[in-house]
């Protein structure tokens, strides 16, 4: 059975899942870098983050930071609520991204990218599963998602899909990196966070029993 992932009180075990949020955030952005500096392929919105990069005089993170809030923008007549995971997701892995951008050298040679890729392609999927799975609200990206499905009638999967066609269609019309880490990502990131979810998921907080 698939893991309650609606989001909880703030107040209810706070000193887990705040760490967990943040910790999750941070290894989000650590794996973006890894994923950027293999230079085999990003996922869909790293592609369009990347295109625009190349076009705007201002770093990556600072990209996905202002791509987060024109996301939560369309959140309005979607009627989606953020919560403390939504804004963090825009804070933290702006800050996280870059700062591992300026720490990892770019290999060379292509089993030293092979490498890259795949390393962060997995550490994605562990960081999706921890900030996810601490049920403090969803990314924008995540929130867009659910809400067009939820306006439309339409399923997760579909909407899903036809977001990150447009993304990945506009990112590459920019500029951005397409290739076999593209390929592999889209394949291996939902099996992946659903393999690390039972790891990190928060469970609802027990009913008071009364005499």
């Amino acid at each position: 059975m698939a893991p309650d992932l609606r989001p909880l009180p703030v107040t209810h075990a706070p000193l887990r899942r705040l760490p967990q949020l943040f910790a999750g955030l941070a290894l989000y952005g650590t794996s973006m870098a890894m994923q950027i500096r293999g230079g085999l392929g990003l996922n869909p919105w790293d592609v369009l983050h990347q295109g625009l990069a190349t076009r705007l005089p201002i770093s990556f993170g600072a990209i996905t930071a202002v791509t987060g809030v024109a996301v939560l923008l369309l959140w309005i007549p979607l009627r989606q609520r953020p919560g403390i995971g939504t804004l963090a997701n825009v804070v933290v892995i702006a800050f996280a991204v870059d700062a591992a951008l300026a720490l990892l050298p770019a290999p060379t040679g292509l089993v030293p990218r092979l490498a890259m890729m795949a390393g962060g392609i997995v550490l994605n999927g562990v960081a999706s599963a921890a900030y996810v799975g601490a049920r403090l609200g969803p990314g924008p990206r995540d929130g867009l998602m659910t809400g067009f499905a939820a306006r439309t009638g339409r399923s997760i999967r579909l909407v899903r899909t036809a977001i990150e066609i447009v993304v990945l269609g506009t990112g590459w019309l920019l500029g951005g990196t397409v290739g076999v880490g593209t390929v592999l990502y889209a394949l291996a990131i939902g099996p992946l966070t659903q393999l690390f979810l039972p790891l990190f998921v928060v469970r609802e907080p027990e009913p008071v029993r009364t005499a």
